[in-house]
């Protein structure tokens, strides 16, 4: 099968090697024509996933009519704030026949759409799938087990991702739920951040216990308002996400927050980071959100205001913990 990754970044290129041990015709797509000649060379990612060779088997061009000619699966691993860029660039390319899959993980600040309702806006492909879950880019290209979950309407197509994926150490399972697969990856990002804030103010197990415990159920409840499943939040893409997102040492919203609690700015961290972290726009798009549909969500509203506002973190702590006590039984996917 022929295989086509949009986005050489970190996850694309763990996921072309990843299809390439099954034997797929793996062409991996970047956007920048000089460090596409770069990765040719070098055949190793040492920008975004550096000691992971890329085997020559793999194709990489920056040529999208070569890429695209006759490609069963498109996979859309570019960052959020690309992906309507990137998908534009497919438009009158005839994909009657292949399956588009996003596995990016954020929310347009513009429009407040997930990846999928881009994606359908802009092209409307009649093979669409999303794919998220607990997976570290550096711990697949290792080969250590991970298990993710992809989502589509079409169950055949679903089914179809997970037969290409699923190795003896990659387990794929699938859910029709998409609204909950996205917004699962996308608002654990928020919750990521703030564990790494909680790190770099020195806080214990405690504290992110917590913030684990109440972030997923302000992640449900965002979900469940946009039209998901609340069980999806109990899974691979829900909580199996903000586990790892939140304790990984490979996390990037996890960094930005620990670095923000050891005094750094935020437009200082992002001209020193290479990678993206998603979490920073999904802030923004997220807090938008919960304002727009009336939703109480106070560590994503903390969150915004220490990134965009310059509020001190120990600020926000002191504001969360002496927020209106309640039961914790009181109705968990509600704002009242």
């Amino acid at each position: 099968m022929k295989i086509s990754v949009l986005g050489d970044g970190g996850w694309g290129t763990a996921i072309a090697i990843l299809l390439a041990k099954k034997r797929h015709e793996i062409f991996l797509w970047g956007a920048f024509e000089d460090y596409v000649e770069f990765l040719n060379k070098k055949r190793e990612n040492i920008k975004f996933l550096p000691s992971a060779k890329i085997p020559q088997e793999i194709t990489i061009s920056s040529n999208l009519e070569q890429v695209l000619k006759n490609t069963a699966l498109i996979v859309l691993a570019v960052p959020s704030h690309f992906m309507r860029e990137v998908v534009r660039r497919l438009k009158g390319y005839d994909l009657s026949q292949s399956v588009v899959l996003s596995v990016a993980k954020g929310i347009e600040n513009e429009t407040l759409m997930r990846m999928s309702e881009i994606i359908i806006e802009e092209i409307n492909p009649l093979n669409l799938a999303v794919l998220s879950g607990p997976s570290h880019a550096e711990e697949v290209v290792k080969n250590l087990p991970t298990a993710v979950t992809v989502s589509s309407l079409d169950q055949k197509v679903a089914l179809r991702v997970q037969d290409t994926f699923t190795t003896e150490r990659f387990r794929v399972y699938t859910t029709p739920d998409i609204i909950g697969v996205e917004l699962g990856g996308a608002l654990k990002n928020i919750v990521a951040i703030a564990a790494g804030i909680s790190d770099g103010l020195g806080f214990g197990a405690n504290t992110k216990a917590a913030l684990l415990s109440r972030g997923i159920i302000e992640m449900t409840r965002l979900g469940v308002e946009s039209g998901a499943r609340p069980a999806t939040f109990n899974g691979l893409s829900g909580i199996g996400d903000l586990i790892a997102t939140c304790i990984s040492p490979y996390s990037r919203n996890r960094q930005v927050g620990t670095l923000i609690a050891q005094g750094k700015k935020l437009g200082q961290i992002l001209k020193e980071m290479e990678m993206v972290a998603e979490g920073i726009k999904t802030t923004r798009s997220v807090r938008d959100l919960a304002l727009e549909r009336n939703i109480e969500m106070p560590i994503t509203e903390g969150i915004y205001s220490i990134l965009y506002e310059d509020t001190n973190p120990l600020s926000v702590v002191k504001d969360l913990m002496l927020r209106r006590a309640k039961s914790e039984l009181e109705e968990r996917f509600t704002s009242t």
